[in-house]
């Protein structure tokens, strides 16, 4: 006699279950605080009329003969070509770029130092950090005006009893030497702002990195260059990109120390476009303002793509 085999569930046994179906997922709502458009959209006004807008009108009226007031016609492009002819404005855009590179290197190499040493082991290391940052609060014209009196007299006096015949006359009046007092000026009140950058990145490097480079026997050059500067490559971006941004656009330091002199020799691209707004060539200097800002949108543009995925912000 055969046994059969039932293959029906017995009863109270647990019954296979299928799997639930899946819900339809649907995209959660992002809600947004409305605090984020109460500080937005008054800081958005405020950039628009006092900055956009302005922009807007003065690349239109580059296209004209306006002199800054009265009448005006539509003359097309002839202001750029000028702009590319004047001997006047190529010089002041070539003592522009070679003040501002010269410049960003040795305030970042000094700052650098300075940064190194401040955030060792010394003492009275909260009193010298608040002496180095003094000369951010200085306004710059004031500092223009304290190291022309410097240059045109205290350091001549000194240079003659020292028997030094270079320096025995203001450098700011020598045409060659007068971008020298300029970079060391903007050094000397650029430095702090720089210091505190580098300063802010060196305190995040973590200490057991060095412990390990001392185990292994690496000298204080060797960590510097391999341990410190991979570690605050990305301050070291910043402050070159800021620097260049600033330098650029230097005006108020320049203008105090030598005023574009001796004759145009130390004369920036801001100056000139500043005498537009004196009157004479308004529409003249707002398309040396358009090719300006062209210039230094390329001038960030390479530098961000020189520096793309190389920078690192700490461990």
């Amino acid at each position: 006699m055969s046994q059969t085999t039932s293959t029906a569930p017995r009863r109270g046994a647990a019954e296979p279950t299928s799997p639930a179906p899946k819900r339809a997922s649907t995209p959660a709502r992002r809600r947004t605080d409305p605090i984020y458009y109460f500080f937005l959209f008054p800081a958005l006004a405020l950039f628009t009329l006092a900055v956009t807008l302005p922009a807007i009108v003065g690349f239109g009226y580059s296209f004209t003969n306006s002199i800054g007031f009265g009448d005006w016609e539509f003359i097309g492009l002839r202001n750029y070509i000028a702009v590319f002819r004047d001997q006047g404005i190529l010089g002041a855009y070539g003592f522009t770029l070679g003040f501002s590179l010269v410049t960003v290197i040795i305030v970042n190499l000094i700052a650098f130092a300075l940064a190194l040493g401040l955030t060792s082991r010394i003492r009275f290391q909260a009193a010298l950090r608040t002496i180095f940052v003094l000369p951010m609060v200085i306004s710059g014209i004031i500092i223009a005006f304290v190291f022309k009196f410097l240059f045109a007299n205290t350091l001549p006096a000194v240079a003659q009893a020292l028997g030094i015949d270079a320096l025995s006359s203001s450098i700011l009046a020598n045409e060659s030497l007068a971008w020298v007092g300029i970079v060391i000026v903007t050094a000397w009140s650029t430095i702090p702002s720089t210091m505190l950058i580098y300063i802010a990145g060196l305190v995040t490097v973590p200490s057991d990195l060095y412990e390990a480079a001392a185990i292994d026997g690496a000298s204080p050059v060797k960590k510097l260059w391999h341990v410190t500067l991979p570690l605050v490559s990305g301050y070291v971006v910043i402050n070159t990109i800021l620097g260049f941004k600033n330098y650029l656009n230097a005006y108020d330091i320049v203008v105090g120390l030598t005023d574009g002199g001796p004759g145009t020799a130390t004369r920036t691209v801001a100056m000139s476009i500043f005498k537009g707004f004196e009157g004479g060539d308004y529409g003249y200097q707002m398309a040396n303002a358009a090719v300006f800002f062209v210039i230094s949108i390329v001038i960030a543009v390479v530098q961000l793509r020189l520096t793309r995925g190389k920078a690192t912000f700490g461990a």
